[in-house]
């Protein structure tokens, strides 16, 4: 074993628990967040739900922020479905529709109620493509898997704006 290699190794060892190893640099004050149940402007059934669950979900996996209720919080995210669109993405050589792109848009405040100011307010929009046609190297998926991978992208996306954006 070479002294490049150990050293490689240990780079790799050493940049894989960087991220946990330190605390996020949220402001010392903030330790619990409250993330109630989003809005939901357009038509689609249970996306406000899916998308709280979603950020519940990456909030708790993270493990900076204790999820609590609103009225023991330190902080909140509060979030309104603005969008949600399915549209054909690609087609075939015979014009029949083979790729989709679900595309969410989520509006987004990240308050500190402590000192009671919002310190992030945007609108997310994250989109998934997903093939509805058997070709190498691809699985044929539905709306729904769509939806989700959607869904995980904008909940990852309010998690780091949220807690490494400072």
């Amino acid at each position: 074993v070479t002294l490049a290699a150990i050293a490689a190794a240990g780079l790799l060892v050493c940049s894989g628990c960087g991220y946990t190893a330190s605390p996020a640099l949220l402001p010392q004050h903030l330790k619990t967040v409250a993330i109630p149940v989003f809005e939901n402007g357009t038509p689609e059934a249970q996306l406000e739900q899916q998308l709280t669950d979603a950020v519940v979900q990456v909030f708790v996996k993270d493990n900076h922020l204790k999820i609590v209720d609103e009225k023991s919080a330190n902080a909140v995210v509060r979030g309104k479905v603005t969008q949600y669109k399915n549209a054909v993405f690609g087609f075939s050589s015979t014009s029949q529709a083979t790729e989709y792109r679900v595309t969410i848009g989520v509006q987004i405040t990240f308050k500190d109620l402590v000192k009671n100011r919002e310190l992030w307010s945007d609108e997310i929009v994250k989109s998934a493509i997903y093939s509805v046609q058997q070709s190498p190297g691809q699985q044929v998926k539905t709306e729904l898997d769509g939806r989700k991978d959607a869904i995980s992208k904008v909940a990852d996306e309010v998690l780091s704006r949220s807690v490494e954006g400072w």
